[in-house]
C-alpha cells in the first residue's frame, strides 16, 4: 500500500501533516475525515522525497537552540512518565520551525508503528547527528534513557556557549569590515566620477593611484547591475570550493598556522574532541564508535583525520593517549595527559568532561584578546584605506596648484 504525505485541518482550525498508508487519496481522505480532519494536500511519499531540495547555507535548517530546547523539553517530559510518543506530538505541536515540526510527528508515527526511536532518527541525518542517534540507542537498549537526554541537553548547552563565545568575538570586526566596505563603495560610487569629471575639464594628467581609484568608481557607478551579481556569483563559488577536499585541506592548514587564530582553532577544536568523547563515554558507547562519531563533529580536516587514525589504532589495541600522543602539533600535550590518567583510574568520562570547561573557559579568554588584538589592527587597516583615497584623489589638485 503506498504511503502519502498529507496536509490536514480540523473545523476548529487545528492543522495536521506527516505522513500515512492508503489506497488512494481518497481512501486518505475517508480515514482522516473520520478522525475530524478535512484533507487539504497528499502526494506519495516517494515523490516528496524525490523533490529537488536546495538550500542556500544558514536557510531552512534546525538550528542547535531548536534542538536543545527540544532534547530538554523530551528529558523532563520522560522524567515526568509522559510516554515517548505521547512526548513528540506535544513538541511537534510547540515548534515552529515546519521543517522540525513535520519531522517530528513523522518520527512519532513511526514509533508508533513499532519501529525504535534511534531508527527513526537516521532518517533525519540533516537534523539528528550521528552522535545524537548513537546516543538514543544507548538509552534504548540500557533503559537509562532519561539519562542520555540529560547528557545530550549538557552537550548541546556547552556547545551552544562555545559557538556564541566565537561568534561575540568576531561580530565587532565583521560589522567594522562590512560598515568600511559600504563606506567605500558608496564613496566610490557618489564622490569619485564627480571629481574625475573635473580633473577631465582641468586636462590634469594623473597619477597611477588616481587612474585606478576613478576606474573602480567609474566602474561601479556604470555597471554596478553587472558587477555586483558577479561578486555574488565569485562568494558563492568560493563557498563551494570550500566543500571540496583539497581546499578546505589548505584553508584549514592556513587557520592553524596564522598567528591570531591559531590559538583560538586549537583549543576550540580540543573543547569539541573532549567534550563530545566524553558525552559518548558517559552514555555507554565504544571507544572506537565514539572517536568515529567525534570526528564527525569535527569541522577542521586536520583534527578530524587524526582522530579517524586514532580510532585505527585503539582498535588495534593501542592506548588513545599513546594514539593521540603523535599530534602534539595540532592538541596540547594536557590532552594526553589527562586522557592518561583517566584510562588509569577507569574516570576518563569525568576527567574528559572537566577538560573540556578548561578548554572552554580558554576559549573565552582567546576570544576578548582577539577582539582587543583586531580592533587596532583594523584601525590601521582603515586609516590605510583612507589615506590611500585621500592621497590620490588629492594629489592631483596639489600637481595643478604647483604649476600655477
Amino acid at each position: 500500500m503506498p504511503k502519502y504525505f498529507y496536509q490536514a485541518k480540523s473545523l476548529k482550525g487545528e492543522e495536521r501533516s506527516g505522513t500515512a498508508e492508503a489506497k488512494d487519496t481518497h481512501q486518505l481522505a475517508r480515514t482522516l475525515k473520520d478522525q475530524g480532519f478535512i484533507l487539504i494536500k497528499a502526494e506519495p511519499k516517494e515523490f516528496e522525497e524525490r523533490k529537488f531540495r536546495f538550500s542556500l547555507p544558514f536557510f531552512g535548517g534546525v538550528s542547535l537552540t531548536e534542538k536543545m530546547m527540544f532534547t530538554r523539553n523530551l528529558q523532563v517530559m520522560i522524567a515526568a512518565g509522559l510516554s515517548l510518543p505521547k512526548s513528540l506530538e506535544t513538541l511537534s505541536a510547540q515548534t515552529k520551525n515546519k521543517k522540525f515540526k513535520k519531522a517530528l510527528f513523522e518520527i512519532k508515527e513511526e514509533i508508533t508503528k513499532g519501529e525504535n526511536f534511534s531508527e527513526s532518527l537516521k532518517k533525519y541525518p540533516e537534523i539528528f547527528s550521528e552522535l545524537f542517534q548513537s546516543m538514543i540507542k544507548v538509552g534504548e537498549e540500557s533503559g537509562t534513557m532519561e539519562q542520555v537526554l540529560e547528557v545530550l541537553t549538557r552537550q548541546m548547552e556547552r556547545e551552544n556557549e562555545l559557538k556564541s563565545k566565537i561568534k561575540g568575538a568576531l561580530m565587532y570586526p565583521a560589522v567594522i569590515i562590512f560598515a568600511m566596505i559600504a563606506i567605500g563603495i558608496l564613496m566610490l560610487i557618489m564622490v569619485v566620477p564627480k571629481l574625475a569629471e573635473t580633473f577631465e575639464e582641468l586636462e590634469i594628467e594623473l597619477p597611477l593611484t588616481t587612474q585606478v581609484v576613478i576606474f573602480l568608481g567609474t566602474s561601479l557607478a556604470e555597471k554596478w547591475f553587472i558587477i555586483i551579481p558577479v561578486t555574488f556569483l565569485i562568494f558563492f563559488l568560493f563557498w563551494l570550493s570550500l566543500k571540496t577536499e583539497r581546499v578546505k585541506r589548505i584553508m584549514d592548514n592556513l587557520f592553524l598556522k596564522f598567528p591570531i587564530i591559531s590559538p583560538l582553532i586549537k583549543k576550540t577544536n580540543s573543547a569539541y574532541t573532549v567534550r563530545t568523547l566524553g558525552s559518548l563515554i558517559a552514555g555507554g558507547v565504544p571507544i572506537v564508535r565514539s572517536l568515529k562519531i567525534v570526528s564527525e563533529t569535527l569541522g577542521n580536516i586536520y583534527y578530524k583525520n587524526a582522530i579517524l587514525e586514532a580510532a585505527e589504532k585503539v582498535k588495534k589495541g593501542e592506548r588513545l593517549s599513546e594514539s593521540l600522543a603523535v599530534y602534539q602539533d595540532i592538541y596540547p600535550p594536557i590532552v594526553f595527559q589527562m586522557i592518561k590518567v583517566g584510562e588509569e583510574t577507569g574516570e576518563t568520562s569525568k576527567i574528559l568532561q572537566k577538560l573540556a570547561d578548561f578548554f572552554e573557559e580558554e576559549v573565552g579568554n582567546a576570544t576578548k584578546n582577539i577582539t582587543s588584538i583586531i580592533e587596532p589592527i583594523l584601525m590601521l587597516i582603515i586609516g590605510a584605506v583612507i589615506g590611500f583615497f585621500a592621497i590620490s584623489m588629492v594629489q592631483p589638485m596639489y600637481s595643478m596648484l604647483g604649476a600655477i
